[in-house]
């Protein structure tokens, strides 16, 4: 009787686990899928930014460019006008780029978006500068006179030339101030000014594209895109900067509900609202909330959700690390809050292996805790370490333990200071006892690593990923310094 009760019991927990194995490949390979598809995204997305470019240089020749190609005042003329459209062009993908649309956020996320939104600010650039300096210089050429009679004949063109001078001074401001802004650290008022500066920089500059030269003759297909293009570019931005988040904060009405302090420096901001479940949001999402109370309603903040949202409450966790986030520890209860968001790719979704491998620092808890709280994790899928100097930076560790122990998922702690003069992660105690990234994560290379925390921190655990093998793709960082 003994045997025989025993191996019905082995036989069930052998069909347990292998349907257990099955509903991970299944995951697994849902996951590769979703990867694969967001990956052929993004790569449309990249070449439509050059053939955008490729195209607004071949409409210019195929109407009119050709023409103008008999002498060297033409050539310069021509090759002037080539480089302003291109440098025009590429302007307006960065606003789109910048104007967060939801397409291009799930597919390659709003960090990865404003990154090449930067890189192209140096081209367009040039290319305008390239612009104006052989539009003088061709156009001298043909007229006989000097590169300064010419500038100084521009003005006497009507209004459209000097607006386009405008324009341009715009742009160089916007330039210097971007650098001063990334050197000093600039609030996130700075960069809401800086572009404003630059959609009025192309605003004031279009009149002369339209009208001077006859590049964008009436009738023409030229004509036709670039009227399309500007349309995109801040239809994009009034629909998805202002009109979206405006309606979006007028349907939750959310409002300060309680300030709970979590550590010295740290808290919670307990918000109460409407149909929250609508915002759509996923752990490891951001949001830019702005709290109407006459000392905080002019400085916006992006943070991460610290607890998936219900249908009445969301919770923001902060850490106070300036004047801005010290002064919402003391905002009032019933205080108004808009929103703009949610944001961002740092969540289960944006997973394309089997295992899950978590590593989080200070307060790059916050995403962390509702990731976790979000995924559907399966006993034994996911592994996470939290890093502390010490207990003080235990932030929500209780909270993620008490997940981690409702998932039957692997939770640890790493305490210590890191070694002096050898750059790592680690603690120096955790480094003196030949602890590794691979031997903290048992299946690290069958896994999604993802990464929140300081800057300088995080990416020496990038740094050991990459040491260990990992896939670029399945390296997952969120920063936060401020």
């Amino acid at each position: 009787m003994t045997s025989t009760s025993q191996r019905p019991r082995a036989s069930s927990r052998r069909r347990e686990a292998a349907q257990a194995d099955r509903d991970v490949q299944r995951a697994a390979s849902m996951r590769q899928r979703n990867y694969r598809g967001r990956a052929r995204a993004a790569d449309v997305m990249g070449i439509l930014c050059w053939v955008s470019v490729a195209l607004s240089i071949a409409l210019y020749l195929a109407y009119s460019g050709g023409s103008q190609l008999t002498d060297a005042g033409g050539v310069v003329t021509a090759v002037g006008i080539v480089t302003g459209l291109a440098g025009t062009d590429l302007i307006l993908i960065m606003l789109v780029l910048a104007a967060r649309i939801p397409w291009i956020d799930h597919t390659v996320g709003q960090d990865r978006a404003v990154a090449l939104h930067r890189r192209l600010g140096k081209p367009a650039l040039y290319l305008i500068l390239a612009h104006a300096v052989l539009l003088t210089i061709g156009y001298s050429i043909s007229d006989g006179t000097n590169v300064i009679a010419e500038t100084v004949g521009f003005f006497g063109l009507g209004t459209d030339p000097i607006l386009a001078y405008l324009g341009l001074a715009l742009l160089l401001l916007v330039v210097v101030t971007s650098v001063v802004a990334v050197r000093r650290h600039f609030a996130y008022e700075a960069w809401h000014l800086i572009h404003l500066l630059s959609y009025i920089a192309v605003l004031v500059a279009l009149p002369h594209q339209l009208s001077m030269g006859g590049v964008l003759a009436d009738g023409t297909l030229q004509r036709v895109y670039w009227i399309a293009l500007y349309v995109a570019a801040f239809g994009s931005i009034l629909v998805f900067r202002f009109a979206v988040p405006i309606v979006r904060t007028a349907r939750h009405r959310l409002r300060v509900d309680r300030v709970d302090v979590i550590a010295p420096g740290v808290f919670s901001l307990q918000l109460r609202g409407t149909e929250l479940r609508r915002l759509g949001a996923e752990g490891g999402q951001y949001a830019v909330w702005r709290f109407w109370s006459w000392r905080t309603w002019w400085h916006a903040h992006p943070l991460s959700f610290s607890a998936m949202p219900t249908d009445r409450t969301v919770r923001l966790t902060v850490r106070e690390l300036g004047r801005g986030t010290a002064r919402l520890s003391r905002i009032r209860p019933g205080t108004f809050v808009s929103i703009e968001g949610p944001y961002g790719i740092f969540t289960d979704q944006a997973r394309s292996a089997p295992y899950l491998s978590v590593i989080a620092a200070g307060i790059g808890v916050t995403p962390i805790r509702a990731m976790l709280e979000h995924a559907s994790l399966r006993p034994g899928e996911a592994t996470i370490l939290l890093r502390g100097t010490d207990q003080s930076e235990a932030y929500l560790w209780h909270e993620i333990g008490q997940i981690a122990q409702n998932t039957g998922v692997s939770a640890f702690s790493m305490l210590g200071p890191r070694p002096r003069h050898v750059p790592t992660w680690m603690s120096a105690h955790a480094l003196a006892n030949g602890i590794t990234l691979e031997s903290t994560f048992p299946h690290l290379l069958d896994s999604d690593l993802f990464i929140c925390g300081p800057t300088a921190w995080a990416e020496e655990v990038v740094a050991d990923a990459r040491d260990a093998g990992m896939p670029e793709h399945r390296i997952h960082l969120e920063r936060f310094d401020s």
